[in-house]
């Protein structure tokens, strides 16, 4: 019988292959996936994402996905809050909520008793920080909260400011460690050996640029999305920005962008690796997969 107050969550590093599997398991399952990724909230940003596919979703529904303006932030509080929503309004139909993505903050926030601290803006630290380098920004935060630091995007200065602005006040970023646990969800965690994921990761890259990576930034810039914003965005977008502004060349923006993005993978499995409740398996383990979930529900 199921059980009517279960989540399972999918989590892993880029490219390593959760939405299939999400997917996969929402059919067999009854279950509704909620998209737990950073920038696949934003409407525009598909390929560079690597959004799934009216045709991939297979007909199961998909929530949290295109919901903000990209020339907006929107927050992980918000993100907490519109999620929450949606995983009681699928609970009363009857279904199960699958949680899929990469971005460990936004998992915890669904599956944790989170309450972010509440630390308001500091106008003048900001305007401080604003002028030194991300690699200023990022050495204050490796001696205020060497956690965070390590998980963070180290190119990303908006975010370096705001993790050092709650470390002043709170001494740290809350992290998951911290968090009260949710106990009734199965968090299943994806991996690969680490030269399978990275050739899957140059893989995926080539697959996007053919599919239209770079027209998307072009399309996006027109409708008016800033440079600056663009590359507020991380990853793909910063770097398809740097190459539309000509400071870089193709070739050099695709030879970044796969290491970055490898770097990236690396500190997505340093977040995960840290939540002991996490049940890993290989992308292949479906049977296995399948076996834990019957035993959870």
């Amino acid at each position: 019988m199921l059980k009517s107050d279960r989540i399972i969550a999918v989590c892993g590093p880029t490219a390593v292959g959760k939405s299939a599997l999400a997917i996969r398991l929402a059919r067999r399952f009854r279950g509704e996936i909620i998209s737990a990724d950073s920038r696949q909230v934003y409407r525009g940003l598909d390929v560079g994402t690597g959004k799934v596919t009216k045709r991939e979703m297979a007909g199961v529904p998909h929530h949290m996905i295109d919901v903000a303006d990209p020339k907006k932030r929107f927050s992980v509080v918000e993100f907490q809050k519109r999620g929450r929503e949606k995983i009681a309004a699928i609970f009363s139909r009857g279904h199960i909520p699958i949680i899929c993505g990469g971005t460990g903050f936004y998992i915890s926030a669904l599956v944790d008793n989170i309450v972010f601290p509440d630390v308001p803006p500091n106008p003048k630290l900001r305007a401080a920080l604003a002028k030194k380098s991300v690699t200023a920004l990022f050495k204050m935060l490796k001696k205020l909260d060497p956690f965070r630091a390590a998980t963070i995007d180290t190119h990303n200065k908006r975010r370096l400011i705001r993790a050092i602005e709650i470390a002043r006040v709170l001494g740290s970023v809350p992290n998951p460690p911290h968090y009260s646990r949710n106990r009734k969800t199965l968090l299943i965690g994806i991996t690969l050996p680490q030269e399978k994921l990275r050739e899957k990761i140059h893989n995926r890259l080539s697959t996007r640029i053919r599919a239209g990576m770079i027209a998307e930034a072009k399309k996006l810039h027109r409708e008016g999305l800033s440079w600056k914003r663009m590359e507020e965005l991380g990853l793909e977008y910063r770097y398809l920005a740097r190459f539309l502004k000509h400071e870089i060349s193709k070739a050099e923006m695709i030879r970044q962008l796969e290491i970055k993005i490898w770097h990236y993978a690396r500190r997505q499995m340093t977040w995960f690796r840290r939540d002991k409740r996490i049940e890993w398996f290989e992308p292949t383990d479906y049977k296995k997969i399948e076996r834990a979930i019957k035993n959870f529900i």
